[in-house]
């Protein structure tokens, strides 16, 4: 038994391991964005206000002019502490070009140009959320607003406040269109967010981060009128080019009226903005938005690889997939599972490409993936759902995602039953109903409260089924042991109570737990995808159909299992475990590599999704290492049961 105690801490501390640096590499990454924020509200802040320091290649306020100085100098350095990336040179060339233009004094529309350009740059380079994860309730933003802006701005945002005048330089009137014409809902939330350096303007980072684009969606309104808004809701319902124009939160989060007057004439790009800013969900990122910034992000990948610039590339087409694909995933599985598999191995092939830096072979699989991901678009935009289609599909769904969780439960079951240590059962039954209503509080705090990021799905899938099969193989190992002759007889006499203590039983709960709520959190992604308003009988009963279906293949599990003999049923029990655990190891993996935790190098063979093989280096290297960890236990009980014999 030490030998395989042994195996398993070892395992486990090496899954330790590999969460903590995990977790490293995504507080780094977040700390990354953050500068990078900042940097681009320091930016924005110039472009918006150069304006009020020179005018005519003359200082009119040297107070401001000195200011608009220090935040190009500060663009510069915090530019230079980013993380080395080959972008980051063409950046602090950019900045230094920002900072002369300012030293002679240019005119206010080349200094806004080039601040807004290298402030585009920046976000190509170190890619960062763009848009709130909801949409904004601007009702509660108009609430807050009045509790912690109006003292300052006025109630009305005209700058006018009852401590406004104490302060210096005062606050800025958002009424004021002149100004408001540079200024993005983006950039008001990342003043919001930060605060403003010299000025009366705090950081709220106290409030959470819906509440923050809230207000700033609010604020952005002030400097509009009803009339404008109510011109902006006829040109967005009579003309449905401007959909594609402005086609999710992101575009609207970053747009301004001087961008898009370029694009547009300046009155409708007023009108616009004044209604979409008023009424955001009228721009609600849809799954087939999503896929639309996933083709965009694949532009900017093959772009960057054109230039040389592999770590962009790379980083671009993650984004792809967690920022695009990922969001769209579970609605295209539900409705064409062939098309979603063969877009999800296109995205990976594409990602170990890039990695690689062969600009031909991208090129040619970037392709074909904008073709494939037209294809979805086109599945997803449709709004007929066959019935039957619906029912089989939540059908399917349940029983695919619900037998892995199954028969790790029912092993676990038939094990204590068998060893008449039913009193350790209610920890399992414990563990397994734990999940379900686990997952039922995911699904509300996904739908209600927070978005629930691609990544933050694949992180959770990913390390919850390696814990799993880590402990899987453990217990696999212990069923092995005791299969052998004469260890079960030898194994009661030890008292299964020492064993199967405490400890033990909240392993097993914890056990029970991660590998159902696993799948639990995976299906509700899959029903919340494949629920619409007119097909949600059909889903119900095929979700009915689903459960009865696994209720019988437990009571056929648990029946066979109590007719078996006890060597045969712990040889049977310690071999399922240990396809389970081969299965689990290899998804868990899978999962990890789409967030970039583990890298992907494809592998010319099929995917068995059924046995978790999936055709890249890392996942195969994992099982192969758990089948050798495997052998070598079973080589090892083999030669003491001989040792015990002799």
């Amino acid at each position: 038994m030490r030998p395989v105690a042994k195996t398993f801490h070892v395992t486990l501390i090496a899954l330790l391991w590999a969460l903590f640096l995990a977790a490293t590499v995504r507080a780094q990454e977040s700390a990354t964005q953050d500068k990078a924020k900042q940097i681009w509200q320091v930016l924005d802040y110039l472009a918006v206000d150069y304006g009020k320091a020179v005018q005519g290649g003359q200082v009119v306020s040297k107070d401001e002019y000195g200011e608009m100085q220090e935040f190009a100098q500060n663009a510069e350095r915090q530019l230079a502490e980013l993380p080395p990336i080959p972008a980051q040179q063409h950046l602090l060339q950019e900045a230094g070009t920002l900072r002369r233009l300012i030293e002679n004094k240019e005119e206010f529309a080349k200094v806004a140009n080039q601040a807004h350009t290298l402030a585009s740059s920046l976000l190509s380079a170190y890619p960062v959320p763009l848009s709130p994860a909801k949409v904004p309730d601007l009702r509660q933003g108009a609430k807050l607003f009045q509790q912690e802006c109006a003292s300052c701005h006025g109630a009305q945002g005209h700058g006018d406040g009852p401590v406004a005048a104490s302060l210096n330089p005062p606050p800025i009137a958002l009424s004021d269109h002149e100004r408001a014409q540079n200024r993005s809902v983006f950039s008001l939330q990342q003043i919001i967010t930060h605060g403003v350096q010299g000025t009366g303007m705090p950081a709220f980072s106290n409030l959470s981060e819906e509440d923050r684009w809230a207000i700033a969606f609010f604020a952005s309104t002030l400097s509009y009128t009803d009339a404008e808004r109510q011109d902006g809701q006829t040109l967005w319902n009579s003309d449905s080019a401007l959909h594609k124009a402005i086609p999710n939160l992101s575009a609207l989060t970053q747009a301004t009226e001087v961008t898009w007057a370029k694009q547009m004439p300046p009155n409708t790009a007023r009108s616009l903005l004044a209604y979409l800013r008023s009424h955001p969900q009228a721009v609600i990122a849809s799954d087939t938005d999503s896929l639309a910034l996933a083709k965009s992000r694949l532009v900017e990948s093959l772009k960057a690889l054109e230039q040389g610039n592999t770590a962009d590339a790379s980083r671009l087409a993650l984004s792809a997939y967690l920022d695009g694909f990922e969001i769209a995933e579970p609605a295209l599985a539900a409705k064409d599972q062939r098309l979603f598999e063969s877009l999800e191995k296109s995205m990976g092939t594409y990602r170990a490409i890039v990695g690689k830096g062969n600009l031909s072979q991208a090129r040619d699989m970037e392709k074909r993936l904008q073709a494939m991901l037209t294809e979805a678009q086109a599945v997803l935009g449709s709004t007929t759902d066959d019935p039957l289609s619906t029912f089989l599909g939540a059908f399917t769904i349940l029983l695919r995602e619900g037998l892995e969780a199954l028969l790790v439960v029912v092993a676990i079951v038939a094990f204590l039953k068998k060893a008449e240590r039913k009193d350790v059962l209610p920890y399992v039954h414990a563990g397994w109903i734990a999940a379900l209503a686990g997952g039922g509080v995911t699904w509300a705090i996904a739908t209600y409260f927070v978005d629930l990021s691609g990544a933050s799905r694949e992180m959770t899938e990913g390390f919850s089924a390696i814990f799993a099969a880590v402990v899987l193989l453990a217990v696999g190992i212990w069923m092995h042991q005791k299969s052998m002759a004469g260890r079960w007889q030898a194994y009661v006499k030890e008292k299964l109570s020492a064993a199967l203590n405490r400890q033990s039983a909240m392993m097993l709960f914890l056990l029970s737990f991660v590998t159902v709520y696993r799948e639990v959190f995976e299906t509700i992604l899959f029903y919340a995808a494949l629920w619409t308003g007119g097909n949600g009988v059909y889903m119900l009963a095929g979700l009915a159909c689903g459960i009865a279906a696994l209720a019988g293949i437990a009571i056929i599990l648990l029946r066979s299992s109590a007719r078996l003999p006890i060597s045969q049923f712990f040889a049977a029990s310690s071999a399922l475990v240990a396809i389970l655990a081969f299965v689990l190891i290899g998804k868990g993996v899978a999962a990890l590599q789409k967030v970039g935790v583990f890298d992907m190098t494809p592998v010319a063979m099929p995917k068995i999704d059924l046995l978790g093989i999936y055709p890249s280096v890392q996942t195969l290297s994992a099982q192969a290492l758990l089948l050798v960890v495997i052998l070598v236990s079973v080589k090892m009980n083999l030669r003491t049961q001989k040792k015990a014999q002799r």
